[in-house]
């Protein structure tokens, strides 16, 4: 296992634990271990996924052995396989997933909850993709493992984060490992949208999706929801809101594009569209959609990588431009 630095969520790649605590500066340090926890506790007491938290519930009973996780935004998605896993492997006794309950709730508190939720775990692999595209190296390394019987879990657990950065190869020697029962082992694939995973994975999946993003409380959103989309048709009078000092921030930038992926997720499913961004999508023909995720999810990436706010939404509003048909 690979750690990062404190600040961030690490990375583990497919290697034993043990491994890594020969090296004290690969381990995460108590607060970053106390806010992991405290995002998936966060997680089991919000009542915004009271009714996705029940589908895990029943699911754990006899678990899927590919779950894949979509909506939400990265973090939430995170949170949700983090629960997911407490769920499989929690061992404390007075917790129904240590026993047979009806309704499962992980404690998020024995040492397996706990191992689990911050990746030190010895049948936990953690393949992430916010770090760049995951390599078929990584995922033969997951594969070799998989003959074998968990060491200490019930569930042995694979976790491909922001799971669109399989590569094809990646993605095609993993198919081989799908195609055999393992009931032992549960792989979880986190995804903005289905879509953009390879239908052949996709179609091996059980789909949930979380909630998606909140919209802005303050109403400022609809005004740049209103100039993006102008922007969009006519191409001009965005840059005079982008270019004053201070006006976007990485939470408007998230919000904006959150707004975007709810009205694609709606154009997907053919839901009535409600004006704004959601009628101009509903003239885009599959492939320029596909076009849109895309754009999305790399604005999204750039964000996530501390890229300035205002620069990022200035090239997704170009490249939105670029897309709709004139």
């Amino acid at each position: 296992m690979s750690g990062p630095s404190a600040a961030k969520d690490f990375r583990a790649s497919p290697a034993k634990p043990e491994a890594a605590a020969t090296s004290g500066d690969s381990l995460p340090d108590a607060r970053t271990i106390a806010a992991l926890l405290d995002r998936t506790r966060g997680f089991r007491h919000s009542p915004r996924y009271t009714g996705f938290r029940a589908q895990l519930a029943r699911l754990a009973a006899t678990p899927p052995q590919v779950l894949l996780l979509e909506g939400g935004d990265v973090a939430e998605r995170l949170e949700a396989a983090h629960y997911w896993m407490a769920i499989l492997n929690c061992r404390a006794p007075d917790s129904p997933a240590g026993g047979c309950a009806a309704e499962r709730e992980p404690c998020l508190n024995c040492p397996e909850c706990i191992r689990m939720t911050v990746h030190l775990h010895r049948d936990c692999f953690f393949l992430d993709g916010t770090a760049g595209s995951i390599k078929i190296d990584e995922v033969r390394e997951v594969r070799s493992r998989l003959g074998e019987p968990p060491q200490e879990a019930r569930m042995r657990m694979v976790i491909f984060r922001e799971a669109q950065a399989l590569g094809e190869a990646a993605a095609n020697a993993l198919l081989t490992a799908l195609e055999n029962p393992l009931p032992d082992t549960s792989f979880v694939f986190l995804v903005p949208q289905r879509e953009r995973l390879l239908p052949t994975l996709v179609s091996r999946s059980m789909v949930l999706t979380l909630p998606w993003p909140l919209p802005s409380s303050d109403g400022s959103l609809a005004s740049w929801e209103e100039a993006l989309r102008d922007f969009i048709v006519n191409g001009h009078g965005l840059w005079e809101r982008t270019g004053t000092r201070g006006a976007v921030d990485a939470s408007l930038a998230h919000a904006l594009i959150g707004l975007c992926r709810r009205a694609l997720a709606a154009r997907l499913a053919g839901a009535p569209t409600s004006g704004g961004l959601e009628a101009l999508l509903a003239s885009l023909p599959p492939q320029r959609l596909r076009c849109l995720d895309e754009a999305l999810a790399e604005a999204q990436d750039c964000l996530g990588f501390s890229v300035n706010p205002s620069l990022t939404l200035e090239w997704l509003a170009t490249r939105m431009y670029l897309i709709f048909p004139r």
